[in-house]
Formats: structure tokens, sequence, C-alpha cells
């Protein structure tokens, strides 16, 4: 499988992030695409630098280069994710302007009849969001906002992050083994109680957080 993944300058760079993760360790090839203002909410959210995270892709593409292979039809791929993304962006791609790199491979996953998932990221929404929304819909992408599933009783961000990532790559009919899913309120109740036997009295967990790894040859851009 061959996926293109965009970063916006919105909120929720630490998805992205994981979602990078997660496609690597399920060996997809990845085209991926970091706005400006992006590489400013990532080092603002997170402890990776671009380098770093440009290391997880298995191509690094700049947002000016309107020759990239991602920017034609012709070059195959499953589809697109833009993870941050922002009004500004699913504006564009909603009016098909094509805008750099981002705009225009997304317009191709559009045009080539592809999946495109866009996680827009924005509160409260605005009428013209909302319409753009609505068009983008229409047109056959998903529009998944970055929404926490409370039924999962998450333990922090890193398990939020992980269930939106999850439901990205479901849209791909890709497993994260990590996901937790929904199995009914029987089995809802009987996890309760392990959960919480998992924390100690302090309230804080018995067992050490997943370290972040770090990518042993970061690439150059």
């Amino acid at each position: 499988m061959k996926l293109v993944v965009a970063m916006t300058g919105a909120t929720g760079a630490p998805i992205g992030v994981r979602l990078l993760e997660a496609l690597r360790e399920l060996d997809v090839e990845t085209h991926l695409v970091v706005s400006r203002w992006a590489r400013t909410t990532l080092a603002q959210e997170t402890t990776y630098s671009l380098r770093e995270v440009a290391a997880l892709a298995s191509v690094c593409h700049s947002p000016d280069d309107q020759g990239a292979a991602i920017s034609s039809g012709s070059f195959r791929t499953d589809g697109m994710v833009v993870v941050p993304c922002s009004m500004k962006t699913l504006a564009s791609i909603r009016t098909g302007q094509g805008e750099g790199l981002i705009g225009r491979a997304a317009d191709v996953v559009l045009k080539e009849r592809r999946r495109l998932v866009l996680v827009a990221r924005e509160t409260p929404l605005s009428a013209v969001h909302l319409e753009n929304m609505l068009d983008l819909t229409r047109m056959g992408a998903v529009i998944m906002p970055p929404v926490p599933a409370f039924y999962n009783r998450p333990r922090g961000i890193d398990d939020i992050v992980e269930h939106i990532a999850a439901r990205v790559l479901d849209q791909f009919d890709l497993e994260l083994p990590t996901a937790r899913r929904w199995q009914g309120l029987g089995a809802a109740a009987a996890d309760r109680p392990a959960r919480r036997a998992r924390h100690a009295p302090n309230g804080e967990p018995s067992h050490p957080a997943r370290p972040v790894e770090r990518p042993e040859h970061p690439t150059a851009l």
C-alpha cells in the first residue's frame, strides 16, 4: 500500500506523528508533505524535530514542489490523509485551487476517485466551515474530526491519539494492533476494575510509560 500523508498548521501534530509511526510499523509506503506552519505546530506540540518526523516517512516532499510524483494522477497511490487539516487547507481543497503540493495532491486524489481523509481540526465551526465539509463529503472525501472516545476511558493524551490514529487507519482497512475497540457495555463494565488496578494508590500508572522511539538515521530534507 502507498499513502500520501500531509500535515498542516492546525493543532493536532501528535496525531500525524503517531499515524506515521503506525504506517511504518505496518510496512506502508508513505509520502509526507509538511506545510510551513505545520513545522511551527510540530515544535510547539511535540518533542520531535522536523528531521525526525521526515525519517518516519518513506519519502518526504517539499510543500512547494509542484513537480513531485504525488502531484500527478499517473503516480498511483491508495489515498491521502491530511492530519491535522486546517480550515484554510480544507477550503483550498474544496475549491480545487491546488495551492502548494498539499492542495495539488489532494486534488489528484479526488479526481482519481481515491480515498481522501481530512482530520479537520477547528472549534467552534462556522457556517463556511460546515458548508466546505459538506461539499467535500459530497465529492467523496471523508471528514474525520479528532474526537476523543471517552467510552474507552483514556488515561491520557497518548490513549486519545492512539484511538484517532486507529480510526484513520480503519478508512484504509488497516488494523492498528494496539487499538482498543468497543466490545459492548458488558465488556466495558468488566474492564473498569482491571484498568483501576493498573494504577497505583496515588493515581499514577503502575507501569512505566511507553518510551518514545526515535528514528536511528534521520533523513535530510
